[in-house]
């Protein structure tokens, strides 16, 4: 079985990559590919296949792809450009003749005020509309996410948000990618199913300050302020405003509960419970 992964100059397809490889599947049947190939020169020495292949560059997509039995689509990271970059993706992919797509989409996609749901309700929209067999792996929030809070948890003693009380059932990014793994490996058993993952058990950002104090060994506090304040106080930290708002709306998406939801999916997926946020923030600290 060949399986090509897309993004993997980044941090989530590397590591889809090396768990495929950790799984026992031959490198000669993994192509890593992503914009800058150089970047993959060391997969490349394991024996991976490597491959150029940019969203934005549908021919190169196409080349990428030929003969692959499955396709991890990793969502792209350019928000407001993805729903184009992915349906490039999908038709190349079907063009190439791809047997199976897995995607990373977000948490209840078509079914959620979430700020980076449409574009991932989009490609969802696109992938069914292909054809093509499909597993789509609703991705919830990953620890990493919040490791700035660690720096400025230890540069000031508190992190600040406008998440009030609201729930992050979170996992770390490799908890994820061993579940696309697992599923890429056996394609068959996971075909038309829609996985909503999230890690074991949530938390607030109260709950995410006392871990931060536990990890750092001082006192750190959560100072929770509106929506707009919580803007301008990473456009002071140096934020365009964009960005800014941007994060601090994903910050009242988790005060509606949007980020909140528990399920065992991914647990099922890798054989083990995931991995705690305390955990993650030690392993960086």
């Amino acid at each position: 079985m060949s399986v090509v992964v897309t993004g993997a100059t980044g941090q989530f397809g590397r590591i889809a990559v090396e768990v495929l490889l950790d799984r026992g599947l031959p490198a000669g049947s993994v192509t890593a590919t992503g914009r800058d190939p150089e970047r993959l020169s060391d997969l490349a020495e394991r024996g991976v296949r490597t491959a150029r292949a940019d969203y934005g560059d549908p021919a190169s997509l196409k080349a990428a792809f030929a003969g692959a039995d499955v396709l991890l689509l990793v969502s792209g990271s350019e928000v407001g450009q993805r729903e184009d970059q992915h349906r490039n993706a999908v038709e190349a992919a079907a063009e190439a003749g791809v047997g199976h797509i897995v995607y990373t989409s977000a948490p209840r996609a078509t079914d959620t005020t979430l700020v980076l749901a449409p574009e991932h309700a989009a490609t969802e929209k696109i992938i069914a509309a292909s054809g093509l067999t499909s597993t789509i792996l609703r991705n919830g929030w990953y620890n990493e996410n919040f490791l700035p809070q660690l720096e400025e948890a230890r540069a000031t003693g508190r992190i600040v948000g406008s998440a009030g009380e609201g729930l992050t059932a979170s996992a770390a990014r490799r908890d994820f990618a061993e579940a696309a793994a697992a599923v890429l490996l056996e394609p068959e058993a996971h075909a038309g199913a829609v996985y909503e993952l999230s890690g074991d058990s949530a938390w607030t950002r109260a709950d995410l300050a006392r871990a931060l104090s536990e990890v750092l060994g001082r006192e750190v506090v959560y100072q929770d302020v509106s929506t707009e304040d919580h803007a301008a106080a990473l456009e002071r930290a140096g934020l365009d405003a964009g960005t800014a708002g941007f994060v601090a709306a994903l910050d009242t998406n988790t005060r509606d509960g949007e980020l909140g939801e528990v399920t065992d999916t991914l647990s099922r997926l890798i054989g083990r419970p995931t991995t705690p946020i305390a955990e993650t923030l030690r392993a960086h600290a």
